[in-house]
């Protein structure tokens, strides 16, 4: 097989913040085209209830997006799932391992 020295020589010398990062953009991206499947909701629709264009999810769903904490939020909603598990302290820093359960969208019906 024919390697491409380039590439090889960019992928040694990513730092691994980066590379962790570029992995779960496309972990995200991967759980929210999941999710979208399950569901039978299209981009198009995606996109609609977030109040995107369509190219712009085709983005996140490419993996190359780099998510903000707020949209992720947002995703969840739209979607009423988690998209990202984190663990949840208490004061004392032990882990509760409950989930807790999201908010409905301010547009849901009820």
């Amino acid at each position: 097989m024919k390697t491409n020295t380039i590439m090889n020589q960019i992928r040694t010398e990513i730092s691994p913040e980066t590379k962790l990062r570029m992995e779960m953009s496309v972990a995200i991206a991967n759980c929210v085209y999941d999710i979208l499947k399950k569901k039978g909701i299209t981009q198009k629709e995606f996109a609609k209830i977030l109040g995107k264009t369509e190219t712009e999810v085709c983005h996140w769903l490419s993996g190359t997006h780099n998510f903000t904490l707020e949209t992720i939020c947002k995703i969840s909603i739209a979607l009423n799932e988690q998209i990202i598990e984190i663990p949840l302290y208490s004061g004392n820093n032990n882990i509760r391992n409950n989930k807790k359960k999201l908010p409905k969208p301010a547009d849901a019906d009820v």
